[in-house]
């Protein structure tokens, strides 16, 4: 197809697709004409994946470019590539070790895992533990010191629901993953699914809480 084509069927405009092959986010295509090129499938898909990033998820285009840079990876396992792709997205602000509530979290935090048995590793196989930087885990730590210095519920007990939670929506993550065909599509789609599915968590978190505090408390 050629970038009208492209830009048709993908709902981006030519403008944009143009920036976003001069910024390395999409392969070129293939030259038909000295000022023409041809774009398949996989320019379509990635497209798609890039256009999640930066228009819905607000990823910088340097980020976006770390993350895809992951993806294309081979000498990385679908895991790896996940992971590490995930944790090149944005992440919230990292632990004040200032603060004295963060060592306090990060024992929590700790706890939870070894509960929960997510004894996961980063793309070098280091644990939390011994790579504390590891964006979900230093978000979960600032999130925690936080509920802790305004005194609001964040022991372990007090998380655990959540995060039993969380593991079921893990499973429908991957579920979803696995209806794409190769694992290339897979780990793409994880990625966009990450952030696309983010708000969507977000937005039934808060519908269910006003459905049960309608059960709970109206008229009361």
């Amino acid at each position: 197809m050629r970038l009208a084509e492209l830009s048709a069927r993908s709902g981006v405009s030519r403008a944009t697709i143009k920036y976003y092959l001069r910024e390395g986010l999409l392969p070129p295509g293939r030259r038909v004409t000295a000022t023409e090129a041809e774009y398949d499938e996989e320019h379509l898909r990635k497209l798609r994946l890039v256009r999640a990033l930066i228009q819905v998820g607000r990823i910088p285009v340097k980020s976006a470019r770390d993350v895809l840079a992951v993806l294309a990876d081979e000498d990385l396992d679908r895991n790896q590539r996940l992971g590490t792709a995930v944790w090149a997205l944005p992440h919230g602000p990292a632990p004040d070790e200032e603060d004295p509530a963060t060592e306090t979290a990060r024992r929590t935090a700790g706890a939870l895992m070894e509960r929960m048995g997510w004894g996961y590793a980063d793309a070098s196989g280091q644990t939390p533990a011994e790579a504390p930087a590891a964006p979900a885990y230093a978000m979960l730590v600032t999130a925690i010191a936080t509920l802790s210095r305004l005194g609001y519920p964040c022991a372990t007990d007090d998380l655990e629901p959540y995060a039993r939670s969380m593991e079921r929506i893990a499973v429908a993550d991957l579920d979803l993953v696995e209806r794409y065909g190769t694992p290339d599509e897979q780990v793409e789609a994880a990625v966009a699914l990450t952030v696309l599915y983010e708000p969507v968590v977000l937005s039934l978190r808060r519908l269910a809480e006003s459905e049960e505090s309608r059960r709970r408390f109206d008229g009361k």
